[in-house]
């Protein structure tokens, strides 16, 4: 698996599409709690860890228990922990929850990239 991160706007599905030559096809993009493991390339994790915070489910647990379906995947999860901690308890268990998750991924992935202003970093 590899796992790519980076903030707002820096280019980590523009990277992933050209470095691993996806499609539009290719890629399922979250938007709450469905996630089809069956595209090669996953992203906005970040969108389904606040779906999870917002309807109790543990983002980690959810992936542990589906790691055969996404063990040759590209996913691609914002790195939303930057910038000023939100007065919100929801947002600060979302910021706790991408955390959580991300730390399980890379420990997992075969590849950890981050992109910051379209270039690469890679740290795994």
């Amino acid at each position: 698996m590899v796992l790519i991160i980076g903030g707002a706007y820096q280019g980590k599905l523009d990277f992933a599409k050209s470095a691993f030559g996806l499609s539009e096809s290719d890629v399922f993009t979250c938007t709450g709690g469905e996630i089809d493991f069956s595209r090669r390339c996953i992203d906005r994790i970040e969108e389904f860890t606040l779906w999870c915070v917002q309807s109790g489910v543990d983002a980690v647990a959810f992936f542990q228990s589906r790691r055969e379906q996404w063990q040759d995947s590209i996913l691609i999860c914002e790195d939303i922990s930057a910038g000023v901690v939100p007065m919100g308890a929801e947002m600060r268990a979302w910021r706790q929850m991408n955390g959580l998750l991300c730390r399980y991924l890379s420990g997992e992935a075969a590849r950890v990239s981050r992109l910051f202003c379209g270039l690469e970093e890679r740290l795994k």
